[in-house]
């Protein structure tokens, strides 16, 4: 047993004053030397941070629900309208206990990149223009995370940008149900997400040698019957100040088109709630939003390592709350000791809907949490919820395994919300899509290449 050394509001008090002055994560020591060192979590924070017990005293307890009635304990844990939601719409949340071993909170490969740069003095910097560079060397992000002791927001936000999936190739089977104001489902989509890294890669390579691009990205639908074909496919550049090219392949017109920046802004397909802008908390290139700032430090309630329902049929979670019960994944919330809260503005996109957005993203991981978009009013307008962790039942029974042998890290749910015209897009990562598009991860790069990321392949992917 610890001996207590700090009164009860130590940590949340430590944790504001850092939110002034640009500080790293950890109190008790760095969370970079904890990662480094294949600490625990608890070398870093006082004990009120790590449980939820502690921190209500007693009020709410590991295992139990978060609901209407008792959100309120909480209510400086969720994001606005994660709280809206509990408290007016029949969202209930269970509570499990925080991961707090590092080697759980990324993809092996991933995180042993990172603590290798650490151990051989390699680190990120800045060029004159801004872009994220290898500072030893000066060329391109050689792989990893590259701010792991972040102390500034852009510095947060080039460590969620620069490597999405944090593999080096991921391809994802996606179900997607798109809920309207009436509780039920008004859409059904089924369609597959690639992501291929060309530099910033966990291996240390450079992709077909193209150092002046950061990774391909690839959406096809395969259901519904009105949008299946349709695909559509971004080239990132390593100059973030750069816009990505969009080309999309349309089945009903036959033929590709370039798509301009603003299409960022838009849902893809009808229904949706999501623009790509969303994706991951970094969907445009770091450098074509600005203003960047800190307005928060403190503990968070969040999905950050949530369960994952390898047990399930298709993987797929429960559903309750909302008009017909049918709005709200069933999820598993864990107490994050230490989030940093990032607003950004779109600054070269003068035709974006959105006037804002907040980030709360866990500094264990640096991986956003939660992603509020605001309009060009400063209304509250969507929020971009999203569950990460390991593909493996607690009982052991069922889990997913990367080539390498190590259980699979990713994404397991996203739910986006809008709060100003009641419609949710639940979005559920599974074994396989309609046509048989698995997941897949780390597979011959050059294989999926040819398949997703040329303008020939998506037009092929949409006349099978």
């Amino acid at each position: 047993m610890r001996i207590r050394k700090y009164d009860f509001n130590w940590g949340r008090r430590e944790l504001m004053k850092k939110a002034a002055v640009g500080a790293s994560a950890g109190l008790l020591m760095p969370l970079s030397k904890v990662m480094a060192e294949g600490k625990d979590l608890s070398k870093a924070y006082p004990d009120e941070l790590l449980s939820i017990d502690m921190y209500t005293k007693g009020k709410i307890k590991t295992g139990d629900y978060i609901t209407a009635d008792n959100v309120d304990v909480v209510k400086d844990l969720v994001d606005p309208i994660v709280y809206e939601q509990i408290k007016t719409m029949g969202r209930k949340i269970r509570i499990k206990p925080s991961v707090t071993q590092p080697d759980q909170w990324f993809p092996q490969d991933y995180y042993e990149k990172t603590v290798k740069n650490q151990r051989d003095g390699v680190v990120a910097g800045f060029d004159s223009n801004g872009n994220l560079v290898t500072k030893n060397t000066g060329g391109p992000w050689v792989g990893g995370m590259p701010f792991p002791d972040a102390k500034t927001a852009i510095e947060e936000q080039f460590n969620m940008a620069i490597s999405w999936g944090r593999h080096d190739y991921s391809q994802y089977a996606i179900k997607e149900r798109d809920v309207g104001p009436n509780g039920k489902v008004s859409y059904e989509y089924d369609f597959v997400w690639a992501e291929l890294q060309v530099t910033g890669r966990a291996d240390g390579t450079v992709f077909h040698n193209e150092k002046d691009k950061l990774r391909y990205q690839t959406v096809f639908f395969t259901a519904s019957q009105d949008v299946a074909g349709t695909s559509f496919m971004n080239t990132w550049y390593s100059d973030q100040r750069k816009f990505p090219s969009l080309v999309g392949y349309l089945p009903q017109f036959r033929r590709t088109r370039t798509f301009p920046a603003s299409q960022r802004f838009e849902p893809l397909i009808p229904g949706v709630t999501w623009f790509l802008s969303d994706v991951w908390g970094a969907g445009d290139p770091v450098l074509t939003w600005g203003d960047y700032k800190t307005v928060h430090r403190g503990p968070f309630l969040s999905a950050s390592s949530t369960r994952w329902n390898g047990d399930r049929p298709n993987w797929e979670p429960g559903v309750h709350g909302g008009k017909a019960n049918q709005t709200f994944l069933d999820t598993d919330f864990e107490l994050v000791p230490e989030v940093v809260v990032i607003d950004e503005k779109p600054t070269h996109y003068p035709r974006a809907p959105v006037g804002f957005r907040r980030l709360w993203v866990d500094t264990r991981t640096h991986t956003f949490i939660s992603n509020i978009r605001y309009d060009r009013n400063g209304k509250i307008w969507v929020d971009w919820e999203a569950g990460f962790g390991r593909f493996k039942t607690p009982d052991g029974k069922h889990e997913v395994k990367d080539p390498d042998g190590s259980t699979l890290w990713s994404w397991m749910y996203v739910q986006c919300y809008d709060i100003q015209r009641n419609r949710m897009s639940r979005i559920m990562h599974i074994p396989k899509s309609f046509g048989g598009y698995e997941n897949a991860y780390n597979v011959n790069n050059e294989e999926m290449y040819r398949k997703w990321f040329t303008q020939e392949a998506i037009q092929r992917l949409g006349t099978i």
